[in-house]
């Protein structure tokens, strides 16, 4: 079908890939719920071989998804593909993932392989994958800086061999769109069988200008496009999806094609991401920014009030801003706030785990006057992320903080059960909680990142806080949330302290080079 616009989404695989954004196996079934509900055709859910705790991520997702095509990362060997095969068989439509990099510099300094090699590696492996699939997808990484000559014979042969997708990456956000688009259009005229297969771009954002190069893709031919919720990834990140969806909805006079998204989840999508990587969206990101249809200028606001599309090319509604509020309060019934969860596509595995989270509900009601759906979000994500490993939990803290003094603080930890109590002074609030934390917890971390965001708004707001500890190599993500903001700080220091005592068992994606 030409006028469809196939989204395939990678925020679990390569958005992962950004440095303390790794998800649990729960939190990616989670997130990749969301995505089948929003309709997105394919979910890149991992890359198995990375280690068992992908490869179980990414098995999970098969199991929970049945709408959307699950697809697994494989390099070309063979371990990969045959790993990248048990991971996604529980799925109702599965997709094998395999790439190899085409440029010289990769060839010569990476691969250390000929371009015959590499020519003949990339058929031997999709003929492997289509021994398992018949849908499978061939990258050559790095396209952007490879010979046109060679990606065309590349091209052509792993489309012979079986793949019915071929993506054409710009893996380090090297190109700039009038070049992209031409470097499309001419490999779909040169490959001799380019019509037996779907062409895809994925573009990095290294330059700015991921979203641009992905639709001069597709207004060249290209009918996938490879991008993430709010354009999370490596460095600079990817391409984001709720940019390019709109853009294409929204310039139908341009565009030949479209996408089956239902685009009123991309709002809630953008949240699940930011609330459980970490990663804030920033206030003027287009789309999914709280100041995406916000008017300051008064002459704006006369033009909306009189006629919207004065000023707006976009409805707030159409992508979700409308209808995400929850006013619920301390009185509000358990029911309803089961149902909320339920529209906001989480659920619970037991009675226990509801009657938990409901607890925590009445808690923060009894602290704030309103509740939305991105505390409600943050409260379970919170709850998930103790349930992972509670080695050290917060039992009390106490911050003496006033001008002229040394702030103070005094903490009670309960390790492996067990009471320890602490105090010491810091430069503030926040520094005094860490020191008394570290004196009982001795975890010798180096803190990478300290980051403070409002959940939503208003001064009895929850504050979200995200705390990055590194030690011997390792780089853990920690999460907390409380409407105050010291003890959602302690909260994300220990969730950090405790991820970094437990047993690795998934590596960092980036592990395994992928595009």
């Amino acid at each position: 079908m030409n006028d469809q616009l196939i989204i395939f989404d990678t925020t679990l695989r390569d958005g992962e890939q950004s440095p303390g954004a790794s998800m649990t196996r729960d939190e990616k079934v989670r997130i990749a719920k969301v995505l089948e509900r929003m309709r997105v055709d394919v979910i890149e859910a991992g890359f198995p071989v990375a280690s068992p705790g992908d490869f179980e991520a990414v098995k999970a997702v098969a199991e929970a998804v049945t709408e959307s095509t699950v697809c697994g990362l494989a390099r070309a060997v063979e371990k990969d593909i045959d790993r990248a095969a048990e991971a996604i068989k529980p799925a109702k439509r599965g997709r094998i993932h395999t790439f190899i990099a085409t440029s010289p510099i990769h060839m010569q300094h990476k691969l250390r392989m000929t371009p015959e090699q590499v020519l003949e590696r990339a058929v031997q492996m999709v003929r492997r994958a289509r021994q398992y699939t018949d849908d499978v997808e061939f990258s050559a990484e790095d396209a952007v800086r490879s010979d046109i000559d060679f990606l065309c014979r590349v091209f052509e042969a792993a489309i012979s061999a079986g793949a019915r997708t071929i993506n054409v990456p710009d893996t380090v956000g090297y190109s700039i769109p009038q070049v992209w688009g031409e470097r499309i259009k001419t490999l779909i005229e040169r490959v001799p069988n380019s019509d037996k297969a779907i062409w895809s771009t994925h573009c990095h954002n290294d330059l700015g200008l991921a979203v641009a190069n992905s639709l001069a893709a597709v207004l060249n031919g290209a009918r996938q496009v490879e991008c993430t919720i709010n354009g999370l990834g490596e460095r600079a990140g990817n391409a984001s999806l709720e940019e390019i969806v709109m853009a294409v909805r929204t310039r139908r006079d341009i565009f030949s094609c479209d996408t089956r998204l239902d685009t009123t989840q991309i709002v809630p999508a953008s949240r699940l991401v930011s609330n459980i990587t970490g990663f804030p969206v920033q206030p003027n990101k287009a789309i999914v920014g709280a100041n995406a249809f916000a008017h300051e200028s008064g002459i704006h606001q006369d033009g909306v009030i009189k006629m919207r599309e004065t000023y707006e090319i976009m409805r707030a509604e159409d992508v979700g801003w409308a209808a995400n509020r929850m006013v619920l309060g301390k009185h509000s019934g358990r029911n309803a706030f089961k149902t909320r969860l339920k529209e906001l596509n989480i659920e619970f595995k037991t009675e226990q785990e509801l009657n938990a989270a409901f607890e925590r509900f009445k808690d923060l009601a009894d602290k704030k006057h309103e509740i939305f759906d991105e505390d409600l979000q943050a409260l379970v994500t919170e709850a998930d992320l103790e349930q992972e490993n509670e080695h050290f939990r917060l039992v009390s803290l106490k911050v003496c903080s006033q001008t002229g003094e040394t702030p103070f603080a005094n903490v009670t930890l309960a390790v492996s059960g067990t009471e320890k109590q602490a105090g010491a002074p810091g430069s503030g609030p926040v520094d005094a909680a860490f020191k008394a934390i570290d004196s009982v917890a001795g975890s010798q971390g180096q803190l990478l990142l300290y980051s403070v965001n409002n959940i939503t708004s208003g001064t009895d707001s929850q504050g979200e806080v995200t705390v990055r500890l590194e030690r011997g190599g390792r780089i853990v993500n920690g999460h907390g949330a409380d409407t105050d903001i010291v003890i959602a700080s302690a909260k994300a220091y220990l969730n950090a302290l405790n991820k970094l005592i437990a047993p690795a068992e998934r590596t960092h994606p980036q592990v395994g080079q992928p595009i």
